[in-house]
This record gives C-alpha cells, structure tokens and sequence, in this order.
C-alpha cells in the first residue's frame, strides 16, 4: 500500500435536507477542506455527526470511503460522486478500504494514527441524500461500506499526504462485518464478532444477543 493516499479531507456541518415528503436534519453532506484538519479522539475539527448513535464518538470517530469504492457508484448510479458525497472524513485512493480488517491501523505521513472499528450500515439518510430509492439494498449488495476508524494517535490530516497500513488486523474485514449484520448470519461469524474486540460495541453487544438466542 506504499502509494496509498489521502484524495480529500471532508467536513460536514448540520443542514435541513428535504427528503421526499419530509426534511431531515443532518450532516452527511461532507465537503472537502484545504489545508491541515486537526484529528481529535472524536474526530474532524469542524465536523459535525447529528445523529451521534451511530455516528461519530470516539469508536466512529473518522468515515473513509475509497474513491475506487466511488468510482463504482459513479458507474452505477451515472453520475459525479465528489468527496463526501457518502458522508465520508477522508476519500482515499490505492487502498482497499471495504477489504480492510477490524483492528487495522493506519498512518497519515503526518503520523496521525487511526484503527478499523467497522463498517458504516446504509440507513434512509444515506438512502435520501443520493435520492436512491432502493440504495440501501444496493449499498449492502454492493459490499462497499467504508470503514469507521478510531483515532489513536491524533495530529492533523490533509489532502494528498500519503497514508500506510502499519497492522493488518485480525478481525473479519468491515465488508463481511456488513454482510453478517444485514444478512444471514451463521454461529461461527457471530463468535468471530464477540471475539473481535476492536469492532464497535454495539455490533459486538448485537452478535452477543443473536448468539445468546441460538
């Protein structure tokens, strides 16, 4: 992954989107920033995340989404898909993001430090900011989620620094993550769940229940 990289810094603050019938507020549009972005342990400096159950804190702390992963979309859905159109923080480019595992650790040039937490679960705001009626079965299908990263080490992060895998992990990697939550589940990948501790709890808690129930 020597030519991995950084393409984009994105931030995002709390705006009212009109979905169909109803408006939402929320900060999934991410728009790219110039210069360095101070990285804390809950995340962008000048980011905001609205619904904060699911996103952000310091186990969602930073999104990342491929732009190889983007380049699919633009494919499928035909259309430019720019920097933080997905609500991602960083849009890489020479890293297989939805393939990396649980537990993974990058490193920008910069020497922030960040590590694979799990995938980002497609929900209806995603699913109303593209103006995608079914894009939340296609983004499951697709098997491209991105991946949520915790802040190890903070700094500051900018677009076009190069950015190295340092721990491969040994967790199941954010794409099957995705796959076992929203799809058929076997026992084996659940205990592979609970025993991964880097995931974030609450996936860790859902796998505990449905193994709990077998």
């Amino acid at each position: 992954m020597s030519g991995a990289r950084v393409a984009a810094v994105c931030t995002g603050a709390a705006r009212a989107h009109a979905f169909g019938d109803r408006t939402e507020t929320t900060a999934i549009d991410k728009r790219p920033v110039a210069g360095p972005v101070a990285v804390g342990p809950e995340g962008l400096d000048g980011d905001v995340q609205v619904d904060r159950r699911f996103h952000g804190g310091v186990d969602r702390a930073v999104y990342a989404y491929a732009e190889e992963d983007a380049d699919h979309w633009v494919g499928a859905l035909r259309r430019d898909l720019p920097a933080g159109t997905f609500g991602e923080n960083l849009r890489t480019r020479g890293l297989d993001v939805s393939g990396a595992r649980v537990g993974a650790v990058w490193r920008t040039a910069g020497g922030v430090e960040l590590e694979v937490s799990g995938p980002r679960l497609p929900c209806r705001t995603l699913q109303g900011f593209l103006d995608v009626a079914d894009m939340i079965q296609r983004f499951v299908a697709a098997g491209r989620p991105g991946a949520y990263l915790r802040v190890r080490r903070p700094g500051a992060v900018r677009a076009g620094e190069r950015l190295r895998v340092v721990d491969a992990g040994e967790g199941p990697t954010v794409a099957e993550v995705m796959a076992w939550r929203r799809g058929r589940v076997t026992t084996d990948q659940l205990r592979r769940l609970v025993a991964c501790e880097a995931l974030v709890p609450d996936l860790r808690d859902w796998a505990r229940g449905a193994l709990a129930e077998r």
